[in-house]
């Protein structure tokens, strides 16, 4: 990707979105030709020069200081996703050299084990790019939608945008859409070099409408805890809360983890999902080691 233009279109996105009242200015005079905050305004508001603030929203943050950004997040109002998508941005600026992460090819066996000791709720393992690249028997049958699709990592993303399916089993798809975009724009942002991610980001761009519509947007989002609702085509309907942890061994990877109340009418069909997956012949996901 272009980092210059990342850096434009993301700050001159969140300069767009702020009004003068928000930001807590007056407004003098009548129409205004810009959307939201002038140049000079966030720079008032973060205490730099117009001239730097143009420099920076130009896509030039190499050598800003630490103050600098956060007076930035301060007048952009950014929250904590956006805040480290920007710091991400201004670390790549200083990089000299480029620094690639190694591709993951899979997962070492204890992850695994620890994935199928797992039993009564669904677990699985996901790169930065949301592939699955292992999960227990549980999580298999949970998406079996998405398994349906013969290619190898199954990639949560491209079931979201790619697959119609996806529709009728994110009860809010809309928002699944929505989760997916801003997290691989976070990614974007800390891994500009990742060949992969950018085929993805690619991919999905030339194939989905949709995509693009978010991808431009320029939002960011942790995706981190939260409730889902899936609508299951053997057991229905299904409120879910997920927990994503990274992997600090396995830079790249997180342990994905869903749960229900003990009780609950998703924990009773959790149990008719695991008799369920007990009769299926389940996809195969094969873990290869890391080199």
């Amino acid at each position: 990707m272009d980092h210059r233009a990342e850096i434009k279109e993301f700050l001159s996105s969140r300069r767009a979105r702020l009004t003068p009242e928000q930001a807590g200015l007056p407004v003098y005079g009548g129409n205004r030709r810009v959307k939201g905050l002038r140049r000079e305004e966030v720079a008032l508001l973060a205490g730099v020069s117009v001239d730097y603030y143009v420099r920076l929203e130009r896509g030039n943050l190499a050598g800003a200081s630490e103050s600098v950004l956060e007076a930035l997040c301060g007048a952009l109002q950014l929250d904590d996703a956006e805040r480290t998508h920007l710091f991400a941005l201004a670390r790549e600026s200083d990089a000299t050299p480029v620094r690639r992460r190694p591709a993951v090819k899979g997962v070492r066996p204890a992850l695994q084990q620890i994935l199928d000791a797992i039993t009564d709720a669904p677990a699985w393992i996901r790169s930065a790019r949301f592939e699955v690249m292992a999960a227990n028997r549980l999580a298999r049958a949970l998406y079996a939608p998405m398994f349906a699709d013969p290619r190898r990592p199954a990639s949560t993303a491209r079931f979201i945008f790619l697959d119609p399916a996806a529709q009728e089993f994110f009860v809010d798809w809309e928002r699944a859409a929505d989760d997916i975009a801003a997290v691989l724009r976070s990614e974007a942002g800390k891994n500009p070099h990742d060949k992969a991610l950018t085929e993805l980001i690619g991919e999905l761009s030339t194939r989905s409408e949709t995509f693009r519509t978010r991808w431009a947007a320029h939002n960011v989002r942790f995706h981190r805890t939260g409730v889902k609702k899936l609508h299951h085509p053997v057991v229905g309907d299904l409120e879910i809360n997920f927990e994503a942890m990274e992997i600090p061994s396995d830079p790249g990877l997180a342990l994905v983890v869903y749960t229900a109340p003990a009780g609950s009418p998703t924990a009773d069909a959790f149990q008719l999902l695991a008799s369920w997956a007990a009769t299926q012949d389940q996809p195969e996901i094969v873990a290869q080691d890391n080199e």
